[in-house]
């Protein structure tokens, strides 16, 4: 029997994320331009003003920083789960030869630029930065291939949306694994128990959103309170909700729906206000020639190019997967420099890789520069190929 895909949600994520993309890009020059100018001041000691409460032992009162970091970005990262969640069951990663182009594409394009950053880093203070090259940001990602329009294949616009849903779970494992200092036990037997307690709703077919929900926000806390990046929380909770591979809206795909126009037009437009926030000082310039920008840069957009285009190359020369229908080796290299907007996600592990707000920014900075030139390099290229395609009969390694 064939199965009846909704994908109304994969739509509006499509479409959304053109959108969220350009309000991004505006956050972005808003945050640099209140950097640069003398409510500088005003808008860090916002950042740091805490509000929340605190009662007995539960404390949720931190600063507007960490509520975005920690808080609105564990709903990011809600969001990507569920969408890793459908393309495993209903999408393009529910069959092993439909995932493995875009896996084995994202594994290369995180390895090759994890090695590149630490070839320049290593021994140095920077060396713990690796994971910052690895990281793809959906939203730019997708919003460029979008403006592209009918120049590429439509089947290279899910190859990368899949691609950087396996990219963000690879920077999830990072952050979890790497990324995470000292861990409380009791937090995390809280957690397992709240998860036991989802997964038992799932087993027994609970369909009401908020019996997920609800319990989500606690173990949102305890996740906070264990050691572990909070962020976590939120894939772990998608990874519970219900779906089916019908064409009726199943609780997954309603929740998706309902946040994929709040994470791309308020969430990550907020988190890019809040941590694109770079003062431009002497010696940033000269920053970007240091082994820290270097890293950054090269992992970017040498490395994810590489990686996504080699790993991609040696699946299919395997027989493990096919190109996308339509597409080209030549539209595999412009997917790979669009890999190397690592903007969100890249910002993201930055903070959680230096202490030091100068390496931050400097961070910060490098990251801004790659993904810019991976961003217009890619979309340059593709839009410079011919518009001819290859015929799903006429090539025999496609999987899509």
């Amino acid at each position: 029997m064939t199965r009846k895909i909704n994908l109304k949600a994969f739509k509006d994520f499509l479409r959304s994320g053109q959108i969220g993309g350009i309000l991004l890009l505006v956050s972005v020059v808003i945050s640099l331009s209140i950097a640069n100018s003398p409510l500088h001041e005003s808008f860090a000691s916002l950042l740091h003003h805490q509000f929340g409460f605190v009662l007995g032992s539960f404390n949720l009162r931190y600063s507007t920083e960490i509520w975005v970091n920690d808080g609105l970005m564990a709903i990011f990262f809600l969001l990507v789960g569920l969408e890793i969640k459908r393309e495993i069951v209903e999408g393009e990663l529910s069959s092993i030869k439909q995932a493995a182009m875009p896996v084995f594409a994202a594994i290369g394009g995180m390895l090759v630029p994890a090695v590149i950053y630490a070839m320049f880093n290593q021994g140095t203070a920077t060396a713990g930065g690796w994971g910052i090259p690895m990281a793809t940001d959906i939203a730019f990602a997708l919003a460029i291939i979008s403006m592209l329009g009918d120049k590429v294949p439509s089947s290279l616009k899910i190859f990368l949306a899949a691609l950087a849903i396996v990219d963000d779970l690879g920077a999830i494992i990072v952050i979890a694994i790497f990324y995470t200092n000292e861990l409380h036990t009791d937090q995390l037997l809280y957690s397992a128990g709240i998860m036991a307690l989802l997964v038992a709703f799932n087993k027994f077919g609970v369909k009401n959103l908020i019996f997920y929900l609800i319990p989500g926000i606690f173990l949102w806390y305890f996740v906070h309170h264990s050691g572990i990046h909070a962020t976590i929380a939120g894939v772990l909770l998608a990874f519970t909700i219900p779906t089916n591979v019908s064409d009726q809206e199943s609780p997954l795909e309603k929740l998706e729906h309902s946040l994929t126009k709040p994470v791309n037009f308020l969430i990550m437009p907020i988190f890019a206000l809040a941590n694109t926030l770079i003062r431009f000082e002497s010696g940033m310039i000269q920053g970007l020639a240091s082994s820290l920008g270097m890293g950054i840069i090269f992992g970017l957009i040498v490395g994810k190019t590489l990686g996504i285009f080699a790993f991609s190359w040696l699946s299919v020369k395997l027989k493990w997967s096919g190109l996308p229908s339509g597409a080209q080796w030549k539209h595999i290299v412009g997917v790979g420099l669009l890999g190397g907007i690592g903007f969100t996600m890249s910002i993201f592990i930055s903070l959680l890789s230096f202490d030091d707000v100068f390496l931050q920014s400097e961070a910060k900075f490098s990251i801004l520069i790659a993904s810019v030139l991976a961003g217009s390099l890619g979309f340059i290229y593709l839009k410079s190929l011919n518009k001819s395609k290859v015929t799903p009969t006429d090539n025999k390694d496609e999987a899509f």
